[in-house]
């Protein structure tokens, strides 16, 4: 099966010049394109949660992806690297117009994948060991991490915000906390502190 793969990151911008390019570059090739896939959305969205995860999770060996360039896959090298190692994993190969990348089943792509791979993996250790060092810093400082005790998340902050007028119109009115509470649906503790930081 062969495939082209079309992204634009905004309404503002058009398909159809990807389109286009991957027609005419299929019509030279003496290929036929057997699935369009096309999205609005930004390269920098993990490609898992877009219709190119759909679509990779889909292929198998002897599949083709086209796409006008490698940027079209993702905004960061190492995104694409990941995208690229996985079609190799499964067989499909890749192809890019402008860029002229031609990612296969040949030696050439096969040490790109060892490549790719091998620096993804070095990035994700430098990320873990960068993350550790922070943490241990940040502990040496005496800093306490995590979010502190008793305190509001941000989905309780916001869920009980929205029903600010009618907290403050039944503390008002002399209604009791617990049945406040019953009517948001929210725990005594968290409306309590809720109160406490933007009522008081």
């Amino acid at each position: 099966m062969t495939y082209g793969y079309i992204r634009v990151s905004s309404d503002k911008q058009t398909v159809e010049n990807q389109r286009f390019e991957i027609e005419q570059f299929c019509h030279k090739e003496a290929l036929r394109v057997d699935g369009w896939i096309e999205e609005t959305v930004s390269g920098t969205q993990p490609y898992s949660k877009r219709r190119l995860g759909r679509l990779l999770r889909h292929v198998s060996s002897g599949d083709l992806i086209i796409c006008s360039e490698l940027s079209r896959l993702g905004r960061n090298l190492y995104m694409i690297m990941e995208i690229l190692s996985y079609c190799m994993r499964r067989g499909c190969a890749v192809w890019t117009i402008k860029d002229g990348y031609r990612l296969g089943d040949d030696i050439q792509s096969k040490v790109l994948a060892f490549a790719f791979g091998l620096s993804a993996e070095i990035e994700r250790n430098l990320i873990s060991q960068r993350t550790r060092e922070a943490l241990s810093r940040l502990r040496a400082e005496g800093k306490h991490l995590g979010r502190p005790c008793g305190s509001l998340s941000k989905q309780h902050t916001l869920s009980l915000y929205r029903h600010d007028a009618y907290i403050r119109r039944a503390i008002n009115r002399g209604q009791s906390i617990r049945s406040i509470s019953l009517h948001l649906g929210c725990s005594r503790a968290t409306l309590r502190r809720y109160i406490d930081r933007y009522l008081s």
